[in-house]
């Protein structure tokens, strides 16, 4: 990395590294050029600054400047010490109340609300008058006790809106634990609210540390900007006009403090990797490779393909009008229609009559209703209806997704895993412990969520991604022959495998997509779950991408539940259909048979609106 790259280009961020940078140094080095120790007297009193005293001396002809670069170093590292720490517990409070919740979380956040309301100074007056000894390390603890807490609210809020993110989702589904996803997913993304938290803690922490001292609390055998100021107001350097005895460290504080809080306004600059000065203009300017050339004459085909599909599937509007119905005023009173699968091959998950409720104060909200379905191997189940029918209640019941209050109230729900002899072995998933469950998922069940510009870790590189499951799965896997993999991976899917180095948002809608399938297929899973992986995409890249799944789903010979609204696709691609409606299967069967003879209302309804729109399948 260029170091011009690391040199911002905001001027305020400029103007404040400049000043902490001067004050850093002058902490290090200038203790090193002075000639005079800081308590040495003998100098002649109250003298103003000059060539031997560059900032005069003191009543006791003690030399200012030497006292000032000294007090630096105590000041600012008392300021750091206590920025750190602060920032420390906060992480912990914010992150471990913010992704937990439950009890720990409203302990953690009536801990945190107490400190809030009392007020920090004579908190800290107190605090500080009970130590048994009042150096530098412990004045930096008892800061820290009383600044953590305006940190740790803002990070909760920050761990409560990250924790319900698409790709804490993912990586919950790929087995991560728990502690990997709050300090690995959700910490670098709440990296601007943890850097900006301890900048000005920091600031804090030097103005507390030079306040206890000008009140005669602090350590008064130790030299600090806070001891300058509490020795020049007792011997009265205002009124005799010693002016040199107090500007420089009071000065020198509203200053470092300024220079801090420009720094804050670049801390995006560098935690966001979007906005990372110059790289993402310079990948932009790239031309395009082998990969791009790829993907414009897969669009081509695409189109060509669209067209060719249209006109020779034999399925048009006119066909439509066949499976017209006649109106019908209650559709719930239907029965189901289930038809038996004509499938070749061995199921390899099968629910029995499952039920998931939402417990609510008005009693149970009922999400799915004695759903049985059979998925084969090799199989492509569509799964659609209206939003609200329980499509991915039912889905994230299978994967041991669901989130709360939602509850598996009845049911099962089996894993038929092929052993090497050809036999097959069932597993009760909804009963599965958990060690087992995260070897499970992604090794034989793998997820795309339903938008992968939300399923991917934005301020990781895809590479990182690709690791966050090659860790977990394959622990025994080198650095290398991870990336590898993941080059291979995503060339299979139709990347230039040079993308693996690109942050999520360097890449398009449709790359993204073929990313996350990518990263679904790394450990050849028996069976994918697709939430409807084509949502956001314009129709022609959808078109790519669906015929990139169908590719790989001849390659690898996985099955796949595919959930989305439109019918229309799923009669295109899938082998079976399922279409729920208000959380029951109402029809259920073969995609030709659904299409030439739907029986349900519900199901004659959805391809009549199909017609009326004009749709071509």
């Amino acid at each position: 990395m260029k170091l011009n790259s690391l040199w911002p280009a905001s001027g305020k961020v400029r103007a404040g590294l400049i000043i902490v940078i001067f004050f850093v140094l002058l902490a290090v080095f200038g203790p090193m050029i002075t000639d005079y120790a800081p308590r040495a007297t003998g100098n002649p009193p109250l003298q103003p600054p000059s060539a031997d005293h560059w900032l005069g001396t003191t009543q006791t002809g003690q030399d200012v400047f030497s006292q000032f670069v000294h007090g630096a170093r105590v000041s600012l590292a008392v300021g750091f010490i206590a920025g750190v720490l602060s920032q420390i517990v906060s992480v912990l409070v914010g992150l471990v109340g913010g992704y937990f919740r439950g009890i720990a979380d409203e302990m953690l956040y009536i801990l945190t609300a107490v400190f809030l309301v009392i007020p920090a100074m004579p908190l800290l007056i107190v605090l500080t008058g009970y130590l048994p000894t009042r150096g530098m390390i412990s004045v930096a603890i008892v800061i820290t006790i009383t600044s953590w807490a305006p940190a740790a609210r803002v990070l909760r809020a920050q761990t409560l809106s990250l924790r319900n993110r698409d790709f804490v989702e993912a990586a919950r589904a790929t087995g991560e634990s728990r502690m990997r996803i709050m300090f690995y997913e959700v910490m670098p993304n709440a990296l601007p609210v943890i850097a900006s938290g301890f900048l000005f803690s920091t600031i804090a922490a030097i103005l507390a540390e030079a306040g206890l001292s000008f009140l005669g609390l602090g350590s008064l055998t130790t030299v600090s900007w806070g001891s300058m100021l509490y020795f020049a107001q007792n011997n009265q350097a205002l009124l005799v006009g010693a002016w040199w005895w107090f500007v420089p460290p009071g000065l020198a504080i509203a200053i470092i403090g300024a220079g801090l809080a420009l720094i804050n306004f670049g801390i995006d600059e560098y935690a966001n990797p979007r906005l990372r000065t110059g790289k993402s203009r310079r990948k932009a300017a790239r031309p395009a490779g082998r990969g791009s050339a790829a993907m414009s004459s897969t669009a081509a085909s695409a189109a060509a393909g669209a067209e060719a599909s249209s006109s020779s599937s034999g399925v048009s509007e006119g066909s439509l009008g066949g499976t017209e119905s006649t109106e019908t005023t209650d559709d719930d009173a239907s029965p189901p229609q289930i038809r038996g699968s004509e499938v070749p091959g061995d199921p390899v998950i099968s629910v029995r009559d499952l039920i998931v409720d939402y417990p609510t104060e008005d009693g149970a909200v009922r999400a799915v209703d004695h759903v049985s379905i059979t998925l084969h191997r090799g199989e492509l189940l569509g799964l659609a209806g209206e939003s609200g029918s329980g499509k991915s209640t039912l889905t994230n019941a299978i994967t041991r997704l669901l989130r709360n209050p939602a509850e598996v109230s009845g049911g099962e729900i089996t894993y038929h895993r092929s052993t090497r002899t050809g036999e097959s072995t069932e597993v009760d998933l909804l009963n599965l412990p958990a060690e087992e469950l995260r070897a499970f998922r992604w090794s034989e069940l793998a997820i795309v969520f339903q938008s992968a510009m939300n399923a991917l870790n934005p301020v990781l590189r895809v590479s990182a991604q690709f690791d966050d499951v090659l860790r977990v799965h394959r622990p025994g896997m080198s650095a290398a022959g991870r990336k590898e993999l993941a080059q291979e991976m995503l060339h299979k899917v139709g990347i230039d495998p040079e993308r693996v180095t690109a942050y999520p948002h360097e890449l398009s809608g449709g790359m993204k997509q073929r990313v996350a399938i990518a990263i679904a297929l790394v450990l050849e899973p028996d069976v994918i779950i697709m939430d409807e992986p084509t949502t956001a995409l314009d129709l022609l890249v959808q078109r790519e991408v669906l015929e990139q799944v169908m590719q790989l789903r001849e390659e690898y010979g996985f099955a796949i539940i595919f959930t989305t609204h439109d019918l229309s696709l799923l009669l295109e691609i899938s082998d079976t259909i399922a279409v729920m409606q208000t959380g029951t299967l109402v029809e259920y069967g073969p995609a030709t048979d659904v299409y030439s003879d739907p029986r349900h209302p519900y199901t004659k309804t959805l391809l009549s609106s199909l017609a009326n729109l004009g749709a071509r399948i």
